[in-house]
Order: C-alpha cells, then sequence, then structure tokens
C-alpha cells in the first residue's frame, strides 16, 4: 500500500509539459481557456478570461496564466531595445538590406527584417533576444509568443523556410530551459514540422478561418491552439466549427485596449 501511495504522489508531481531530462517543468495555457489578446496596450481582462497575451514590455496579470510577446523576426516599435533605429544603432549588419542598401521593410507594420540566413547571424541574434526571454521569465510569464515566422515571405530572398526552422529551433530550446512554453505563431506551412520539429507547445492563429488554416494547426496541436478572428464572417464560422472545443475570439485588427473607440472583443456564444 505504502509503494502504491507514493506512486500516485509521484504522479501528482508530473508536469503538466513533459519535458527532457535536464529541462524545469513548464506549463501550457488551459487548452480551450478563454483568451485575451491585448497587444495594443494592457488593461483589466473580462472574468471568464483564462489567459492573457501581452507585450513583453508589460506587466502580467497575476491572476491568469500570461504569454509574453516578442517579435522574433521583425524589429518591435515601442521598444527601448528592439525598435529599427536601436538595431540600426547597434546592429545595422543583422538587417535585411535590399540591392540598394535600404532595410527590407514589412510594408504593414513598418518593421525591419531580421537576418537569419546564416548560423553566425542566427547565433547572434539570439544571444540578444535571449535576455528578452529571460525578462519574460522573471516578470512571470508562463508562455512566449514569438512573432512574424513568416518574415522569410519578405526577406528579399535573404532567407527561406528552413532558415526560420532552425532559429526557432535554438530559440524555443532556450525558452524550455527557462521553464518556458512557447507558441507557433500562425505560419500553417509548418504543418507538423512546427511541433515534432521546432518544439512548440501550442499555437497562436490569426486569422485561420479567412486563410482556411485552422485545420492545419489542429492537426498538430490538437486543442492546444489559440485563435483570433479580425472579420465577423470568420468569427462565426469558427465559433461554428470549433467553438466549444477550441478557444476563439474576434478582436479588432489593431487590437486597442478596452475603452478605445475601435475596441472589439467577443468570444462565441455558448454551445448547447
Amino acid at each position: 500500500m505504502k509503494t502504491v501511495a507514493a506512486l500516485a504522489v509521484l504522479l501528482a508531481l508530473v508536469p503538466s509539459c513533459s519535458s527532457g531530462p535536464d529541462l524545469p517543468p513548464r506549463e501550457l495555457p488551459p487548452a480551450g481557456g478563454q483568451l485575451d489578446y491585448q497587444l495594443g496596450g494592457a488593461y483589466q481582462p473580462d472574468v471568464p478570461v483564462k489567459i492573457v497575451v501581452r507585450d513583453r514590455s508589460k506587466i502580467i496579470d497575476g491572476r491568469r496564466y500570461n504569454i509574453c510577446y516578442l517579435n522574433a523576426l521583425q524589429t518591435q516599435p515601442g521598444t527601448m531595445d528592439g525598435g529599427l533605429d536601436w538595431w540600426r544603432k547597434n546592429h545595422d549588419d543583422l538587417l535585411v538590406k535590399k540591392p540598394n542598401g535600404e532595410v527590407a521593410i514589412d510594408p504593414e507594420w513598418a518593421e525591419g527584417i531580421l537576418d537569419i540566413s546564416t548560423g553566425d547571424k542566427r547565433s547572434r541574434i539570439l544571444e540578444i533576444q535571449k535576455k528578452w526571454i529571460r525578462d519574460c521569465k522573471t516578470s512571470f510569464y508562463k508562455g512566449v509568443e514569438p512573432d512574424n515566422l513568416d518574415s522569410y515571405t519578405r526577406a528579399e530572398g535573404a532567407f527561406d523556410l528552413n532558415a526560420t526552422k532552425e532559429f526557432m529551433k535554438s530559440f524555443v530550446q532556450y525558452a524550455h530551459e527557462q521553464g518556458l512554453a512557447v507558441a507557433q505563431k500562425n505560419t500553417a506551412e509548418l504543418g507538423q514540422a512546427g511541433k515534432k520539429e521546432i518544439g512548440f507547445d501550442f499555437a497562436i492563429a490569426e486569422d485561420c478561418q479567412a486563410h482556411d488554416e485552422c485545420r492545419s494547426y489542429q492537426d498538430a496541436f490538437g486543442n492546444d491552439f489559440f485563435q483570433i478572428e479580425y472579420t465577423d464572417e470568420g468569427f462565426r464560422k469558427s465559433c461554428a466549427d470549433r467553438g466549444g472545443r477550441v478557444s476563439v475570439i474576434r478582436r479588432d485588427r489593431n487590437v486597442v485596449p478596452y475603452g478605445h473607440d475601435d475596441y472589439v472583443y467577443e468570444v462565441c456564444p455558448p454551445t448547447v
């Protein structure tokens, strides 16, 4: 009887996400838990919200599972150590350049593209971002959301998806060493490789309904993916297809804080 009791105690201590023999335990966000995506500014979420995503510069919500957003493959406006001017001043050779010498820019968000075309550059960029990852940990975030895994499509041919995979393998490994879970952000073209090769623990997908990509995330991560739709049509269809199993929210595209005129936040109606 003592052996059985001891085994029960050991099983209770098993971490919620399996880790390698030398890695600390890490916790995944609750599957299907209500998400609030607060990249445009922090605010008090609704009571049912279980998971909050905020920029790495923001304070966590101490009553919820918090995910730390950082821009892994592009410059990040609004940060002292990650904006385009900061990279130009301190690490100009780590920015993708056009043939005319100008920095390659994401036209939608006016962000420079980080150059991960070689092993040396990937290593140097990760060394910079290791501090950001550690900051997420010391700020008591439990997960990290590295954005713009699709930057290879805007990189003027400087690097491809394979370079992205190699960089993110090292990124994820380091985050796991800090005890942080890591989200695959968008990039449905990774298929099963995001989880099985890179090591992402869960996924966060924007407008996957509009791009007919939601099935890819669910095939790879089961119900451990969180969906943000920016259109009424995509939101309604997603709720009909997956509401009640997968966490789906409707947000305004600039994810502005509560109280802003453009603020939109909806959750799927209860399923019968």
